[in-house]
């Protein structure tokens, strides 16, 4: 069996989408190579006084539409292929909910946790410097990711404003709010995922009281997206960390599992409560639920395993949880995709907010944040789902066509230089 590429899979998409909207090559052949990739080594004086070689990556997508947006990831397996894929969906995810940044994304290969906090600074600071030379408000901004945070988005700044000799707040988003940061940045993916589930069920007319919702990956968004869904009344039947899920068909104590996981290093694998049994990320996927929401990694939900999902609709918190050929069974079975581009879009918009706070040295509230972030996702829910029901085609799909038309017009109105 072929090695999973995530850029062929958005390449294939975006083929499939762009030819649904009658486009010839030459119109968006552009967008399916990405303009700039970095590829560092460099060094890091560990704390026993060895230096030890780390590999990074910034990949810049686009920038037909704006500066380059996208986070910064730290993860063991990361490498060149998966940067550009990641900055793809960053394009199109700009795209989609109109917002004027084009897509980039970057990484490096390291697991954070054999890392002690003073190495994690140091690693973070080498990183920025190496990369710094294509980063800038105006160039390349950057923000987390997984295994990524606000603080380590403070030190990037930091570094970046010591290199250019001036405070330069608008470097990069997600910033602790005494450094630049915007108030609802931290929950902001997990409450575009809720918004995002809530307006299909009211297209489907379906009580969100009434659901049942799974949750695979319970980091910053897709804790966020189970809180603020419970909150409205769903019933969170299943959740999953990097150790394993939990299951309980009536329902989990929701209050009971965020208190647990507030403590740094619990994990769901020690989880005891009432009714709980234990199951696999992989027997999360296939549970009967009403919701699923992958919110873990990409390639989750695959052509071994999308036969057997048992949701009737999936809503996607993580970048490319689901591959092309997975597409295709899903809809024949007739489960309903809410895609990434659209799902998880409420992180970027919200970093939008940040940088434009930033650039004009002022404050939103957090009632303003969510207004605006309710009102910009809502907008491109509607926009997708009038496609979805004219042209009889999955959302994402619709989504893609969506975010093509807008980078395909910005291609045609500034042309090819020289």
């Amino acid at each position: 069996m072929s090695a999973y590429n995530p850029y062929d899979n958005v390449v294939a998409i975006v083929r499939d989408a762009a030819e649904k909207l009658g486009l010839k090559e030459s119109d968006y052949i552009p967008i399916v190579y990405p303009e700039r990739e970095l590829k560092v080594n460099f060094p890091v004086r560990m704390d026993d006084g060895t230096v030890k070689i780390f590999e990074g990556y910034r990949v810049q997508h686009s920038t037909l539409r704006g500066p380059a947006k996208g986070g910064i990831r730290y993860h063991q397996d990361s490498d060149e292929i998966e940067a550009a894929a990641l900055a793809a969906w960053m394009t199109f995810k700009c795209a989609v909910v109109g917002i004027p940044y084009g897509g980039g994304k970057g990484a490096v290969k390291v697991d954070p946790a054999k890392l002690s906090h003073g190495e994690l600074e140091r690693l973070t600071r080498r990183f920025t410097t190496m990369i710094a030379p294509i980063l800038g408000p105006d160039h390349d901004i950057p923000a987390p990711d997984m295994n990524t945070n606000a603080e380590i988005m403070g030190w990037i700044m930091d570094t970046y404003s010591m290199l250019k000799g001036r405070v330069t707040h608008g470097v990069v988003t997600g910033k602790p709010i005494d450094v630049g940061g915007s108030l609802g940045r931290a929950e902001a993916t997990g409450r575009g995922v809720m918004i995002t589930t809530r307006e299909l069920l009211k297209k489907l007319n379906i009580p969100i009281d009434k659901i049942k919702v799974a949750v695979q990956g319970m980091g910053n968004v897709g804790g966020t997206s189970a809180r603020l869904l419970h909150e409205l009344g769903a019933t969170i039947i299943a959740v999953s960390d990097v150790s394993e899920g939990i299951y309980n068909e009536s329902g989990l104590n929701m209050a009971d599992v965020m208190k647990y996981l507030s403590v740094k290093g619990n994990l769901l694998k020690d989880y005891k409560g009432d009714g709980v049994s234990h199951i696999s990320n992989k027997e999360l996927l296939t549970i009967k639920t009403d919701v699923l929401i992958p919110a873990a990694m990409e390639n989750q939900i695959n052509k071994e395993n999308a036969a057997q999902i048992q949701a009737k609709i999936i809503v996607e918190a993580a970048n490319g949880p689901t591959t092309v050929e997975a597409d295709k069974i899903l809809d024949e079975k007739g489960i309903v995709v809410v895609p990434d581009i659209l799902a998880n879009a409420g992180g970027v918009v919200v970093s939008y907010f940040e940088w434009v706070q930033n650039l004009q040295s002022l404050s939103w509230d957090l009632e303003e944040v969510n207004k605006r972030l309710n009102q910009i996702m809502c907008t491109a829910f509607e926009e997708i789902y009038a496609i979805h029901i004219e042209k009889k085609v999955p959302l994402r799909t619709c989504a893609y066509m969506v975010a093509i038309k807008k980078l395909v017009s910005a291609l045609r109105l500034r042309g090819i230089f020289p």
